[in-house]
């Protein structure tokens, strides 16, 4: 017997779950890390600061866009409580896998996780002398030399535990896209993934007016920083 045309288009309807400030945010962020590990190797440090300005600006804006954002970008969203994540945790060990829509309970605290090295990796940067006081963050003024030079190997040291975790991002993706079947990359890319039984209707986006609100305290935050 073959399924009733209704149940075809149900099969295949596709919802947003990601939007695109949110999508934008990521690879940008992906970009920008890499140019600044670039920038750092090759001692290009005017380069290496402008990129941190770049990371600083895309960070303000999704602390602002997780609170004030719309559906699988609030924290709210996606941020559980030790109940859930341990009920969430069979889920990953069998197929077929169940989709959550946004972050699932353990990627949600995985994302806060990253969220806060990056924040104190910058806040370290803006802080950071190098050994010989010639280079120095934007406020590296209101700390001492040594305090600077502290600064300076915290930036170093959270860079390579912030590799460290995307390493695990990037394993947590194949697993799931070689053991459970299931493509995290290609909805953070179009935004979009196949509906399953009893998932709501598409993500709303965020008012415009909000995101101009958010990209306006990000750039106040930034030239703050940068033309004191």
């Amino acid at each position: 017997m073959t399924d009733h045309p209704e149940q075809v288009v149900a099969q295949s309807r596709h919802i947003l779950v990601w939007d695109i400030y949110i999508r934008l945010f990521h690879w940008l962020l992906v970009a920008l890390l890499a140019f600044s590990w670039w920038s750092g190797e090759q001692h290009e440090m005017e380069w290496h600061r402008r990129s941190g300005y770049a990371i600083l600006f895309l960070l303000v804006f999704r602390l602002y866009w997780g609170f004030f954002g719309a559906g699988t970008a609030c924290f709210a969203q996606f941020l559980r409580g030790p109940r859930a994540v341990i009920a969430y945790i069979p889920s990953v060990t069998k197929r077929p896998y169940h989709a959550t829509t946004g972050h699932n309970p353990i990627g949600g605290w995985s994302v806060l996780l990253m969220l806060a090295t990056l924040i104190a990796m910058v806040a370290a940067g803006l802080f950071a002398v190098d050994v010989d006081g010639l280079e120095s963050g934007p406020l590296a003024d209101y700390v001492s030399f040594d305090q600077g030079r502290i600064a300076s190997d915290l930036h170093g040291w959270l860079f390579n535990i912030l590799l460290a975790l995307v390493a695990l991002h990037v394993v947590a993706i194949l697993y799931y896209l070689l053991r459970l079947r299931h493509n995290l990359i290609g909805p953070m890319i179009h935004g979009r993934r196949t509906a399953e039984s009893g998932d709501a209707v598409d993500l709303r986006p965020g008012s415009p007016w909000k995101v101009l609100l958010g990209l306006l305290i990000a750039a106040a935050c930034v030239c703050a920083i940068a033309f004191r």
